[in-house]
């Protein structure tokens, strides 16, 4: 344990990512196998299923420092991280950490879950008084599921090729799927000489850049070197059919099983070794694309009724064949891949597979044209794929470019803010906006991105300064300042007061020209829902 704490430590104290991969390849040449795979784990983002509610950490750290519980949760507000606020708050014993990784993980914390609480409290005061601030604090982070220490995926897939000797891209693809942290997991993943057919295993999404909103595309080159595709606001997959068995893989790498059935009935018809990458939508009985709220009424549903089958269809859009025969076609130019696919798709006839189309043009003025009716499609704008590029692993610049549809945008007052978390946690950072409703301002959209540091610390300031009432850690705030938020979709709700749930908003620009009674209301934010007669421009 002592020395992922100490690898932790290393990767916390840079931003070079050099020196990042350095740590890791270092750690992975003197780990046990049985280490090394939880720390793969663990690095790459998974977590622990939940050991323990946080609110007993909380009253369990008061208690052991002897502070009245409204200090330590002051204390936490400011700090902004719970496992860092225990190990400041609860007095250190010198003591030595011994056990290993997979032993603490599989011995101590896992354990912990079928305890009753008595048992639950000494073993957590027992961690805390028996180890060091540094290293409970990492012990901390893996109990509360709050361990990130600024490498991704792709890194780990980095430091393991370097120290394998095994390229990245094998590495990634051993690691798509149900990766399970086990020495036998670990030795498969660095043995050179090992078989990668597991019939149920993804490959590693290829994923797109973002063309910039004050770019025009006919900066990538020739219209001629890209394919133009619709694209669409669902749910990115990978469709497997090997040895006849059929697996439905989202982007996160969730194996969906039975959530579509009709997608998997029809995969049945295609050939074995088969893998196409497409999108899943819902659909009407004339294929017409459904709003991505439709779809998330089938998206957490483990076993789906015969009526919602019925109200919301769902359609796999595959765009690329990954797998043909079972021979990996990802080193193929997407011209080649995609011939390969339209052969596959024309001789599987079934309505619940489809390709996606391409758009054609003549030149860049026409996709641009073509783009600014993406919404009547329930589009969110085009896919940029270049003809002759491979399918890369990861987000590879120049590949695939998403040529997004300009976001709705509203300008909103601020009336609550909170205090952020990490880096954040010393300022009011987390923002709660309004529209108008009469002479009313109504809550509308939560959003905590999109300011600059300095604008942050303005923000924080009028917080401080104009603060109406407290309530916990949200602060009500005089409604003076109006910024201009943008997301990408919204849809009714009864859930919210407004009766709109927006998707992904941000905080586009500070508006200083315009005073709260400037702006937007209620009726302009209903007038943006699909189907209304303005069409999202105001």
């Amino acid at each position: 344990m002592k020395l992922f704490s100490e690898l932790y430590k290393r990767l916390d104290s840079t931003t070079r990512t050099t020196v990042k991969v350095q740590a890791m390849t270092q750690y992975f040449g003197c780990a046990e196998p049985a280490d090394a795979a939880w720390a793969i784990y663990f690095l790459s983002g998974e977590k622990l299923r939940r050991l323990i509610p946080t609110k007993l950490l909380r009253q369990w750290a008061a208690e052991e420092a002897n502070i009245p519980a409204w200090l330590f949760e002051e204390s936490y507000s400011s700090v902004g991280d719970l496992a860092e606020t225990i190990s400041l708050v609860v007095p250190e014993q010198k003591t030595e950490t011994t056990g290993s990784l997979s032993e603490w993980v599989e011995e101590r914390l896992q354990p912990i879950r079928n305890m009753n609480e008595e048992q639950q409290r000494k073993v957590v005061t027992d961690i805390w008084h028996q180890n060091p601030a540094d290293v409970r604090f990492v012990i901390l982070k893996l109990i509360t599921g709050a361990f990130r220490v600024g490498v991704s995926k792709r890194l780990v897939t980095r430091a393991l090729a370097e120290h394998t000797g095994i390229c990245a891209e094998v590495i990634a693809h051993r690691l798509m799927g149900s990766w399970s942290p086990t020495p036998e997991s670990f030795l498969r993943l660095s043995n050179p000489d090992v078989d990668d057919a597991i019939v149920s295993q993804p490959y590693p999404f290829c994923l797109a850049h973002a063309i910039d909103r004050d770019s025009t595309p006919d900066s990538l080159g020739k219209i001629n070197d890209f394919a133009a595709e619709w694209k669409w606001d669902g749910i990115r997959g990978q469709l497997i059919q090997r040895n006849s068995q059929i697996f439905v893989w989202s982007r996160g790498e969730e194996l969906m099983e039975n959530r579509w059935p009709e997608i998997e009935a029809a995969a049945a018809l295609l050939p074995t070794g088969t893998v196409l990458d497409g999108e899943i939508l819902a659909t009407k009985a004339d294929g017409t694309i459904l709003p991505f709220s439709q779809l998330q009424r089938r998206i957490n549903r483990k076993k789906v009724g015969r009526k919602l089958l019925l109200e919301v269809p769902v359609v796999f859009h595959a765009f690329d064949l990954l797998e043909q025969d079972g021979n990996d076609l990802r080193s193929l130019p997407w011209r080649q891949r995609r011939d390969h696919l339209e052969i596959l798709m024309s001789r599987v006839q079934h309505p619940q597979l489809k390709i996606t189309e391409l758009i054609p043009a003549q030149s860049w003025a026409d996709w641009t044209e073509i783009r600014t009716h993406s919404r009547e499609r329930h589009s969110e704008g085009l896919m940029l794929k270049r003809v002759d590029a491979p399918y890369d692993v990861g987000r590879v610049r120049g590949t695939w470019w998403k040529w997004k549809v300009e976001p709705y945008t509203i300008d909103a007052v601020l009336i609550y803010a909170q205090k952020g978390h990490g880096k954040r946690s010393s300022l009011f950072s987390d923002y709660t906006f309004a529209v108008w409703k009469d002479d009313e301002l109504v809550p509308f959209a939560k959003a905590y991105s999109g300011l600059t540091n300095a604008e942050l610390r303005e923000v924080d300031r009028f917080v401080r300064k104009n603060t109406k009432e407290a309530f916990g850690p949200v602060r009500s705030v005089q409604p003076e300042l109006v910024m201009e938020l943008a997301f990408e979709g919204l849809q009714a709700s009864t859930r919210h007061k407004s009766g709109i749930a927006t998707r992904f908003p941000r905080i586009s620009r500070w508006r200083h020209d315009k005073a709260a009674k400037d702006a937007n209301t209620l009726e302009d934010v209903l007038d943006l829902l699909p189907g209304s007669s303005t069409g999202g421009d105001l």
